[in-house]
């Protein structure tokens, strides 16, 4: 399970297939140093995102 103070790089290194929804809530900070030290919760705010809409939105694809 994913959860909002997971450092965004540990969530896509763990779930590959994750890297659609980040695109779809237009988070394009994947290749960038940020990635490596913000949690989900502190990039989502930075971006403008609803972190609990793109947390369920993450979380129902690695269910599948």
């Amino acid at each position: 399970m994913i959860t909002k103070d997971m450092v965004i790089q540990e969530i896509v290194t763990k779930y590959p297939q994750t890297l659609p929804v980040f695109g779809q809530f237009n988070m394009g900070c994947l290749g960038c140093s940020g990635a490596l030290f913000e949690t989900l919760e502190q990039g989502a705010l930075a971006h403008g995102i609803d972190v609990d809409a793109m947390l369920k939105a993450l979380n129902d694809l690695i269910k599948k």
